[in-house]
């Protein structure tokens, strides 16, 4: 064991002696730290200077390369994030194995002149020097400005906003979701027209990152391979969060997530990967810390037991309560999946595949089913807002008389979706509006009672949102799909972009925005067509 350790002060040493050529006063404190670890000298060493505060931390470039962001608004506080990475295209950020302190402060003016909290958090290398504040504290209902401190470093001022108090009267609420935004398939510019829109909440449903590089007329690439482990999952993540338009919507308005496949591997099921393999769950255990390291998700959320618990509620005042779900790290392997690769998604016949219909197949887990039943349950709000990764309603092909399913989204777990369509009615819950994405392009429509049945009643309204970057499918594979169901309202698959909300006591209002050519920093936005759903009446009007 000592040799083991005497072995990684080696190491640390020569490192250290790379980067800094002419050794400091810190740095023999350091390597002595390392060789205590041995049994040498320990009892007679000093604590690192700038651990007492005298002496501050010394970086290879500005720390705060990453940004900051805020997520998870609760009416007396929000949750603040931010990451050491002066590298941040190294997997360990150009950071050197020590625990850093930083400060934090938030106050209720952009200048800082009343400052409500602050504290001291420390970064450390297991979590890539990454940082969670769960603020608490706060008044319901306004803006505040936040900002990080590390020696005489200053972090970008980030704004985030509280919710109201459960049960506050509350006139109008804006909210945007987007999904799937792939680095190297276009720019992220509908991020900085996000910041036209006057938001108080963002929700991201799923493939935040990318682990795979692919795609046609590629506008930038990532950095390395597959991101497949710890190192490389940090990487991706990183690079993602060094684009300027992601960095200052994140700094503009609190967010909320849930995820979807590609922040591990595409077509993952639960604990089975697309081609079983039987090391998965370490490749998910890493891709789910580095979700954590690089997300303004509460403490909370870290994860244990090679779980990360993301489902969750949000309340805002009388007005909406919002679900965030996971339907990816609970589910069901997908049925009758190709043979070659032993899982993930195929595009299958009902006729040929009975295992479809299997009721003890969910696409939630169990548990995570039954805390959404009581959440509908208790809710109170005048609007219920579903935030999940895919499209809901039934969205198959027609071929020879018959309609084919989907395995990976909600047509491959219908005995699921009749239960949540029941839950939904049992419970009577106030305005349901489901929203999705993961599909590459737009969905609007109806959800009825019975799945594909038209004429069975109306149960909420659902709105499936393009990618952000990602290409899309061609129109000769998805438009036909548009007449043969009924209940879709509106589809299109060329456009990447957005869907923008306002939802007030009268009714929900829904824009679809879409970039003029994604291809391009500078792209302009257009509203593709606008949509309505009225308070106490069940589906959508396109305006």
């Amino acid at each position: 064991m000592q040799d083991d350790s005497f072995d990684r002060a080696q190491r640390l040493i020569h490192r250290l002696r790379e980067r800094l050529p002419q050794p400091t006063r810190r740095d023999v404190i350091r390597a002595a730290f390392a060789f205590s670890a041995a049994g040498i000298a320990a009892s007679l060493l000093p604590k690192p200077a700038w651990a007492s505060g005298f002496e501050p931390p010394r970086f290879t470039g500005y720390p705060f390369t990453l940004g900051v962001a805020s997520g998870y608004p609760r009416a007396d506080g929000v949750s603040l994030w931010t990451r050491l990475a002066p590298e941040p295209l190294q997997p360990d950020g150009g950071m050197v194995p020590d625990m850093i302190h930083l400060g934090w402060e938030i106050a209720s003016d952009d200048k800082f002149a009343k400052v409500v909290h602050k504290g001291s958090v420390r970064a450390v290398p297991e979590l890539a020097h990454s940082v969670h504040v769960d603020v608490r504290g706060l008044e319901p209902g306004r803006w505040y400005w936040y900002r990080f401190t590390c020696g005489d470093e200053v972090s970008p001022i980030g704004r985030t906003r509280t919710a109201e108090a459960i049960g506050a009267k509350l006139d109008r609420l804006r909210f945007a979701v987007a999904s799937c935004q792939h680095y190297e398939q276009a720019y992220f510019s509908a991020h900085r027209h996000l910041l036209d829109e006057n938001l108080d909440l963002m929700f991201f449903v799923g493939d935040y990152i990318y682990e795979s590089n692919w795609g046609d007329d590629l506008v930038r690439r990532h950095v390395g391979p597959e991101a497949d482990t710890l190192a490389r999952y940090r990487v991706r993540h990183a690079q993602y969060k060094t684009d300027c338009d992601l960095q200052q919507i994140h700094a503009a308005v609190p967010w909320a997530f849930t995820w979807d496949d590609h922040e591990v591997e595409n077509d993952y099921a639960g604990a089975q990967s697309e081609n079983l393999d039987p090391s998965f769950l370490l490749r998910r255990a890493a891709a789910y810390q580095a979700f954590f390291e690089h997300m303004p998700v509460p403490l909370t959320m870290r994860p244990h037991a090679n779980e990360m618990r993301i489902y969750d509620t949000l309340d805002y005042g009388d007005l909406a309560r919002f679900y965030l779900v996971d339907n990816r790290q609970y589910r069901a392997p997908q049925v009758c999946p190709d043979p070659y690769k032993g899982g993930g998604s195929t595009d299958v016949m009902a006729s040929q595949c009975p295992e479809l219909k299997d009721p003890s197949r969910s696409m939630l887990g169990a548990t995570q089913e039954r805390w959404l039943e009581q959440r509908f349950a208790a809710s109170r709000a005048q609007w219920n807002v579903i935030a999940q990764q895919t499209i809901f309603s039934r969205f198959g092909g027609l071929r020879d008389d018959e309609m084919s399913a989907w395995t990976d989204g909600w047509d491959g777990y219908p005995a699921t979706r009749e239960r949540v369509v029941t839950s939904l009615q049992a419970h009577a819950v106030r305005n349901p509006v489901i929203l999705g994405g993961d599909i590459h392009a737009t969905v609007v429509a109806n959800v009825h009672r019975e799945a594909g049945n038209p004429e069975s009643a109306k149960v909420a309204a659902e709105f499936c949102g393009t990618s952000l970057a990602s290409q899309g499918w061609s129109e000769d594979m998805f438009n036909p799909r548009l007449p043969q169901n009924p209940h879709v309202q509106f589809g299109n698959t060329t456009k990447r972009g957005y869907i923008a909300f306002d939802i007030g006591h009268r009714g929900c209002d829904a824009r679809l925005r879409v970039l003029d050519n994604e291809k391009q920093r500078d792209t302009g936005i257009t509203t593709l067509a606008s949509f309505r759903v009225e308070d106490g009446k069940a589906g959508v009007d396109k305006v």
